[in-house]
Formats: structure tokens, sequence, C-alpha cells
């Protein structure tokens, strides 16, 4: 039944977002059809047919990977079929383009997406690129097709398109995850959008597309048979990069997980050993954290664990090593701290987390009304080496006790060092900022 359909459970934002988009798309289409088939020639067919079925042998040539990646990472990823429908749009105008785009999708579906992820989320997709071919096309429709791939003119028509394809596609899609986390702000948005790896992923698929595009227009659409090869390297290169990753980092936070963490923090203290440097440690238990899972359930303790570790991670620096426990247990390593006030400096960052999280308001759209969460609060123990602890082991150990101590002081607070000594006996520190 349509009203039981999942799209109907998303939150308003979301909804209103999606719809809009695949109206957009729609309504491109409607408009597009009737003006392109009457220019349509017979060789554009012929391209219209070769990269639709250069797209759907790609998916079944990495069937297997595209699987796994579906498998190991529940949340996007790039996908690598913009070779294809980038080339579409360089070569075909709109309307031909977005065929391309419904037939490539409409596989993906079919052989990899199919049980995986709701079918909306699959209509979504497809709607931001076949926008983004559009956009694209229409920009590479201003030059004569003919001497697209021949004149300066030309090429700077290529990186304008391929510009305008990767900032429909990208700004579209990091608009819904915005929309649906916990933090529904322009920094969020900003932060997802210029992810690093995604976007020169996306660059480079969009420019092997562009390079598929020329051999095609200069050499005959047969040509396209030679992306594949590099293609399907690619795929596994980027399945290696993702198992990496998921294997280091905590699902529900983004954070580092305890091994990896561990991993880091070792290394991070050897150095400091060689360099006679300074390390501050801070571990960090949410209080009555209990109370929140029992009262609004897991998916709302979800999203506070959430929201907690990104507002962890603004308060420190891109090198400091910001891990996650378990549970709701947070660790913190701060390398290189002031030799001569490495502790303050740790007190400094943990008061400043103590006030963020206090700050934190979490709204959880639900089905029926939005849950607030406020009110959060958490007690931070420290420690810093070498004047505490000679290794990582004890270095836990004294902080874990000092935010027991933390804890047993009325929790909200932050207790440093093998005595536990209160934070207001420590004068305050500049931003822990670079």
């Amino acid at each position: 039944m349509p009203r039981r359909w999942a799209v109907w459970t998303l939150p308003v934002p979301v909804l209103a977002v999606i719809l809009a988009v695949e109206l957009a798309a729609v309504g491109t289409l409607a408009f597009s059809i009737p003006r392109d088939i009457a220019l349509l020639p017979l060789n554009w067919v012929l391209v219209t047919l070769v990269l639709a079925a250069a797209g759907v042998l790609s998916t079944e040539a990495s069937l297997g990977v595209e699987r796994m990646r579906h498998r190991s990472d529940e949340t996007p990823h790039i996908d690598l079929s913009s070779v294809w429908t980038f080339a579409a749009a360089a070569l075909l105008p709109g309307a031909a383009a977005s065929v391309v785009v419904i037939g490539i999708y409409g596989h993906l579906y079919a052989r990899v997406w199919r049980g995986g992820i709701p079918p909306h989320r699959a209509i979504y997709s497809t709607a931001t690129v076949v926008l983004a071919v559009q956009a694209a096309s229409a920009v590479t429709g201003l030059v004569e097709r003919a001497a697209l791939f021949q004149s300066l003119l030309g090429l700077v028509a290529v990186v304008l398109a391929l510009l305008a394809y990767a900032a429909v596609n990208m700004v579209l899609v990091v608009a819904v995850i915005v929309l649906s986390g916990p933090n529904r702000d322009l920094a969020t948005f900003l932060h997802v959008l210029t992810r690093g790896d995604e976007a020169v992923l996306e660059f480079a698929t969009l420019s092997m597309g562009a390079l598929a595009a020329g051999a095609m227009s200069a050499l005959g659409p047969a040509y396209a048979v030679l992306v594949l090869p590099p293609l399907i390297v690619l795929h596994r290169t980027v399945l290696v990069r993702q198992l990496e990753e998921a294997a280091s980092v905590d699902g529900k936070t983004g954070l580092l997980n305890a091994a990896a963490w561990h991993v880091r923090a070792v290394r991070a203290l050897r150095r400091a050993e060689r360099t006679d440097g300074r390390v501050g440690l801070l571990v960090l238990d949410l209080d009555h954290f209990k109370l929140v899972n029992d009262r609004y359930g897991h998916l709302v303790g979800d999203h506070v664990l959430a929201a907690v570790a990104a507002a962890v991670r603004d308060e420190v620096r891109d090198d400091d090593l910001v891990g996650r426990f378990g549970g709701e247990e947070f660790v913190v390593l701060l390398p290189s701290t002031d030799a001569d006030e490495g502790r303050i400096a740790a007190v400094a960052v943990a008061e400043r987390i103590r006030r963020r999280v206090a700050e934190i308001r979490v709204e959880v759209p639900d089905t029926h009304a939005s849950v607030v969460v406020d009110n959060l609060t958490v007690s931070i123990g420290g420690a810093s080496f070498p004047a505490d602890a000679a290794d990582l082991g004890q270095l836990l150990e004294v902080a874990d006790t000092a935010m027991y101590a933390a804890k047993r002081a009325g929790r909200n607070t932050v207790r440093m060092g093998l005595h536990a000594v209160p934070s207001g006996a420590v004068r305050p520190a500049p931003r822990h900022h670079p």
C-alpha cells in the first residue's frame, strides 16, 4: 500500500526535498524530450545505446565488488557509473543522456541495490543524476558538439559541464544527508560537501567520463570498451579504501573505533617519546546516558552519540585523535601540547568540550512529533605524558580513574591526573586550535 511506503516516514524537510527534486527531474525530461527527439540523428541513437550498454556491462563486470561496497558501507557513496553518465552528457542532448541514466540506474537497482536500499532512495539518486546530466548537457550544447573535443573553447565547455554535473549531483545528495542527520546547519552541509576523498573520486570518475567521450567522438562509439579495464581496477581500489575505512571507523559516530584509535595513539606516543614531547589524554563519559536510551529508545540514543561526537571533534585540532571506546565513552589524544603547560592545555580542551556538550540540543524527527534531547552533561578525566604515566595503558588507567572521580564529584565536571585535581584549580588556557 502506498501509505505504508518507507518514504512517508521520512522527516518533512527530507520528504520535501526528495519530492521537489523528483518533480524537477520529470519536468526537465518533459521539456527536453519533444525538443531533442526532433533533432536526434541516427548516430546519437547509436551512442545512447552504446553508453547504456557500457554502463550495464561495467556494473556486471564489477558486480561482486559493488555488492560488497554496499554491504560494507550502508551510507551513500560515489557511484562510478558517472563515467558513463557524464560521457552521455558530453555527447548527447539532455533527453538522450537521461535515457542513459535511467537505463544504467535501473540496472543498478535490479542487480545491486534491490533489497539493500529502499526504492525511494534509488529513485532519488536517479533523479539527481538526471538533473546533473541535463545541466551538463546544456553547457556542452553551447558549443558545436562536433568541435567539442577539438578546440580550446570546447575544452572550457567540457570543464564547465563537469563542474555543473558535480555541483548539481553532490549538492542534492548532501542536502538530503544533512537534513536526515541531527545537525542541519550550513557548517555541517559544507563539511559533508567538501569531504576530500569523495570529492576527489567524483572528479576522477567525471574526468574519465570526459576522456571516454573524447575517444568516442574522435574514434567512434566502439572505443568505449577501452574504458572498462581501468574502471574495473578503480572499482576494486575504491573497495579496498572503503573496507579499510570501515574497519577503523565507528559506525554510529564516524570517529575512530577503539582498535584503530589505540594503534594510532601508540604511534603518537612513540613520536612524543622520540622528540621529548608532551601528550594529553582525555576520557569522556556521558552522564545518565542510559536514561536517554530507556526513555526515547536506542535510535534517539544513536543520534545523541553522533551529536556529541561531532561536538568533541569540533573542539579539537585536526591532528588530535578522537575515538569511541564503546557505549557512551569517548577518548581524545592531544599530541604535542606545550612542554611546560601540557596539563593546562588539556584541561582547557576538556572544559570547552564539557561546556559544548551542555549546549547540545538534539532534535530527532519522528512520525508523529519531534523528540528533543537536551540538558546533556559529560564527566571528563584526563592524564598527561610523561607526568602521569609512561605508556598508553597507564595513561588510560589514570584518565579513567580521574573520570570516575569526576562522576563522584557530581558529574558535569573535569578531573585531571594521578590525584584527580579539580579543573578549577588550574588556570584557563587559550583555545586549543592551530
